[in-house]
């Protein structure tokens, strides 16, 4: 499909994706061609850790149903799409960074098969502390997502790149830049 590389990030709620992102892209020297795609979320812009471009659930579907979208889903009770624009990087020789969904890997397989995923963690006791320090949820939605992080955990021969987030943002982004940089 292209000449660049499309790295699908996945991980449970708590494991710090979008802070690992964030940290990456702001250490990241323009030599690496790095592209984090901006999402779009059937959420207010107000309730995100993250830039995005917030959409009704009804805008959603509409923009999904006329093949908007290179790649959608649904989590937690949210939708969420890359529009094909995000992904123009790649025909230049970029790196595209998607914050995907675990759900969605193996239909985000078989569209891009030259797919990279890399992973997030971390482990069960400080998932739970992040979710429960974050305020946004109840006890009983906290343990919700960490039976689904349970229930969705890949094997290491599942995935390319595997980082654990267990102590600082500098070191599992730092892990993860390494680790990008190796690729080729």
């Amino acid at each position: 499909m292209s000449a660049g590389r499309l790295i699908y990030v996945i991980g449970p709620s708590g494991a710090g994706k979008d802070s690992v992102l964030a940290w990456l892209m702001q250490h990241a020297e323009p030599q690496d061609r790095l592209h984090l795609a901006r999402r779009s979320i059937s959420r207010p812009g107000h309730e995100a850790s993250e830039a995005h471009e917030a959409l009704t659930p009804q805008q959603f579907a509409a923009l999904r149903d006329a093949g908007a979208f290179a790649m959608h889903w649904s989590a937690n009770g949210l939708d969420y799409g890359v529009r094909h624009a995000e992904l123009a990087p790649l025909r230049e020789g970029g790196t595209v960074l998607v914050n995907g969904s675990r759900g969605w890997l193996e239909q985000a397989r078989r569209r891009f098969p030259e797919l990279i995923v890399a992973q997030i963690v971390a482990s069960a006791e400080v998932l739970a502390q992040r979710l429960q320090e974050r305020g946004r949820e109840t006890p009983e939605a906290i343990a919700a997502r960490l039976q689904r992080a349970r229930q969705l955990a890949l094997a290491p021969h599942e995935v390319d790149i595997s980082v654990v987030n267990d102590t600082t943002l500098d070191a599992a982004g730092a892990e993860l830049l390494r680790r990008i940089g190796r690729l080729g």
